[in-house]
């Protein structure tokens, strides 16, 4: 980056990124971040999806795993049913 700008908190929360990071960053509109803070940092990390063959392969590892501690569907359908109820 070849300058250094301000950008404001609005009252709804929202910051502005600058035309001239989100070009340099390759930023398009949706684009999702993770945000964290300590002290008086706050840092935006872009979320990228996986590559479909990248999550897929996840899932088998996952299935694989559940499946050998003796997870069953009925058993993660109950944790997710529990866990919309608490959300």
């Amino acid at each position: 980056m070849s300058s250094i700008a301000t950008t404001r908190l609005s009252s709804k929360g929202q910051v502005v990124i600058l035309e001239e990071v989100r070009k340099e960053l390759g930023l398009e509109p949706g684009a999702q971040f993770v945000v964290m803070g300590e002290g008086d940092v706050v840092v935006l990390k872009e979320i990228e999806a996986p590559d479909r063959r990248e999550f897929l392969a996840l899932a088998r590892k996952v299935r694989s795993q559940a499946r050998k501690a003796g997870v069953k569907r009925s058993d993660f359908k109950k944790a997710v049913r529990a866990s919309r109820l608490r959300g």
